[in-house]
């Protein structure tokens, strides 16, 4: 009899141990498994990087020369690449029929300046003799003067008309506005012009200092200031480096790329840089005061928005926010609830949800 109640109460306690294990099994499974996250602690910093943008050189002027008259090409006295001076003559026309008209222009004006000088001293001839009383009516005089101030007026539109065909012979020859080179020849010897044809004559380009222009995105724009220095590489000239202020921001955005035009004077004394090149730009971004920057991957975007998760009181917690430059795998946020020492979730993901735990 005590054997039998010995083996029960042994039965017992293993009985009793078997349901402990079994719920602790069933504890541990059914328990949540939360994976560590790794964090980082949010600090304000400076922006202190650069990115790269593509630029051309261009020269300082450029200008295409076109005939102002219907003619034919005379002579060249340039071709590609000659070096030219301000006002050098460059190409003549020749219009047969301007020459005529000029010749026309000339001999109506001889003819009237003689008919003109005819009245004028017979006016002077009467108005003398009018002075002795009773010689010469009043109505002649006046007829006289009349006479001659019609010969006069004829004159000078004549002498108009003259001028306006001297000018158009003018236009026969044409001459360098500035200084430069020839960088286009279009037409050769004895071919015809048109006035305000489609293609010019020629091109002259100021070489010896050249604009790079380079056009800003807006996110950019207001890290820079008229007379920064900017370093640029030119794509066709490896290893070299140059350097150029800011000379020129033209103060409003394009309305189809949404930047910010600016230009840059580059000295060009070695003749090393040529007009059409192009260039990169390396463009420093530092900001004026420390913001909150944290690494892209930090940052989720959905429907709903840009989210970081903060950590607080080992839960999630989604705070939207909005971005600003991006440099180095990092990204600007900005969000007044963000404060410095705040814990955010490094790695973030879109099954985070706000009470989530974190640890």
């Amino acid at each position: 009899m005590k054997s039998y109640k010995g083996l029960s109460a042994i039965f017992l306690i293993l009985l009793l141990a078997a349901c402990s294990s079994e719920n602790k099994d069933k504890s541990a499974t059914t328990a949540p498994i939360v994976e560590k996250m790794p964090t980082f602690v949010l600090k304000k910093q400076a922006v202190n990087s650069s990115i790269t943008l593509p630029a051309e050189l261009t020269g300082f002027r450029q200008v295409d020369l076109y005939a102002k008259v219907n003619s034919y090409i005379k002579s060249l006295k340039v071709d590609i690449g000659s070096d030219v001076r301000e006002g050098q003559l460059l190409v003549e026309l020749e219009a047969p029929e301007i020459s005529a008209q000029l010749a026309a222009a000339e001999s109506r004006l001889s003819a009237q300046q003689a008919i003109y000088t005819a009245s004028n001293s017979t006016y002077q001839r009467i108005l003398e003799t009018s002075k002795v009383e009773g010689t010469i009516s009043k109505n002649d005089l006046e007829t006289a003067l009349s006479r001659k101030n019609t010969d006069h007026a004829q004159l000078q539109a004549n002498r108009a008309a003259y001028r306006e065909v001297q000018v158009m012979k003018n236009y026969l020859q044409i001459r360098a506005p500035f200084s430069g080179k020839v960088t286009s020849r279009n037409l050769n010897v004895g071919a015809y012009v048109a006035q305000g044809g489609q293609v010019p004559l020629l091109t002259v380009q100021d070489n010896k200092k050249l604009r790079l222009a380079v056009s800003i995105p807006d996110a950019y724009t207001s890290y820079l200031k008229t007379g920064d220095e900017l370093a640029f590489r030119i794509t066709s000239l490896k290893g070299e480096k140059f350097t150029a202020k800011i000379s020129r921001m033209s103060g409003a955005l394009d309305s189809r790329l949404r930047s910010q035009r600016i230009e840059l004077d580059v000295a060009n004394n070695t003749k090393a840089l040529l007009p059409g090149m192009i260039a990169e730009v390396l463009l420093p971004l530092k900001s004026n005061k420390d913001i909150f920057m944290v690494p892209s991957a930090a940052v989720i975007t959905n429907s709903e928005g840009t989210f970081i998760i903060r950590s607080k009181n080992g839960k999630a917690e989604r705070i939207k926010v909005d971005l600003g430059l991006e440099s180095n795998d990092k990204v600007e946020v900005f969000n007044d609830l963000l404060a410095d020492d705040d814990i955010l979730v490094a790695k973030a993901n879109d099954e985070l949800r706000d009470g989530s735990p974190i640890r």
